[in-house]
C-alpha cells in the first residue's frame, strides 16, 4: 500500500485527490498539511510537514510555491517522493526543485490531465509538419481565482512547440505594447480569467486562408486529481531522479 501526504488537503484540489485515491487499488491517503481543514477530512492534518508523524511514500501537492520549502525540508527528512502539482515557481525555485531530484525522486507537471498530454503531443506534429508558414498563437482560459498569468500549462505547451523550430521561438505576452508588425518568429501567448472555467487552452496554427486550432477543456478538476494519483503510483520507489507525464504515459 502507497501512503500519501496531501499538500493542501483543506483545497479543492485536495478534495478531489481524497475522492481519486479512494477510488484507486494500492494508494491510502494517511494524512495532509493545511492550515485549515473541512470536517469531512478524516485523516490527520498538520499545519507544517516538519510535523507529520506518519510514515509517508509519496507527498502531492496542490498548494502554493510558498509551500516549496517546506515540502523540499519534508522530502529530504522522509525520503518521500513528490508529485508537485503547483506552478508559478521562481527560477530559484526551480532550481531548488532541480537539487532536490538529486535525492528524492520528484515528478512535476504544470498539468496532470491526459488530455493536455496528448494536444501537446499533436501540437508538436503540427509545428513539424507546417513550419515557419503558420504562425503560432496560445490562448488560454482560467478562472478568476487562478493567480499565474500565463497558466504553467501554456508556458509547457509553447516551450514543447518551440522546440520543433530551428532557433526556437520568441514568446510575446499579449500585445497592447506591440506597435509592430508580426515577426515570423514570435509566438504570441494570451491569458482570459473569468468565473470558473476550469482550464482551457487553444493551440492556434494560423496560415494563409486556413486556421488550425487544437483546443483541450477541463471540465472538472477532478482530471487533475486522476492523474496525480497516477503519477504517484508511478513514482513510488523509483529511484531519486526527474519524472514527467511523458515518461509515464510512454511506459
Amino acid at each position: 500500500m502507497i501512503n500519501v501526504l496531501i499538500y493542501g488537503i483543506g483545497g479543492k484540489m485536495g478534495a478531489n485527490v481524497i475522492s481519486a485515491i479512494n477510488d484507486t487499488d494500492g494508494v491510502q491517503v494517511v494524512c495532509g498539511v493545511d492550515k485549515f481543514a473541512p470536517e469531512t477530512v478524516k485523516v490527520p492534518v498538520y499545519e507544517s510537514a516538519q510535523n507529520v508523524q506518519k510514515k509517508v511514500d509519496v507527498l502531492i501537492d496542490f498548494s502554493r510555491p510558498d509551500a516549496l520549502n517546506d515540502i523540499l525540508a519534508f522530502a529530504e527528512k522522509s525520503g518521500c517522493a513528490l508529485v508537485l502539482a503547483t506552478t508559478g515557481y521562481s527560477a530559484e525555485q526551480q532550481a531548488k526543485i532541480d537539487a532536490m531530484s538529486a535525492k528524492v525522486p520528484v515528478f512535476r507537471a504544470s498539468n496532470f490531465s491526459l488530455g493536455i498530454n496528448l494536444l501537446i503531443d499533436l501540437a508538436k506534429k503540427a509545428a513539424s509538419v507546417l513550419g515557419l508558414s503558420y504562425d503560432v498563437e496560445i490562448v488560454e482560459a482560467h478562472h478568476n481565482m487562478k493567480v499565474d498569468a500565463p497558466s504553467g500549462t501554456a508556458v509547457t505547451i509553447a516551450e514543447e512547440v518551440a522546440a520543433q523550430y530551428e532557433g526556437g521561438k520568441q514568446f510575446v505576452y499579449g500585445r497592447h505594447e506591440t506597435n509592430k508588425r508580426r515577426d515570423v518568429h514570435e509566438m504570441g501567448i494570451h491569458s482570459i480569467r473569468g468565473g470558473t472555467i476550469v482550464g482551457k487552452h487553444d493551440v492556434m496554427f494560423i496560415g494563409k486562408d486556413e486556421v488550425i486550432t487544437i483546443s483541450h477543456e477541463a471540465q472538472s478538476r477532478m482530471v487533475f486529481a486522476v492523474g496525480a494519483v497516477r503519477a504517484a503510483k508511478f513514482v513510488a520507489g523509483k529511484p531519486a531522479g526527474k519524472y514527467t507525464m511523458s515518461m509515464m504515459l510512454s511506459n
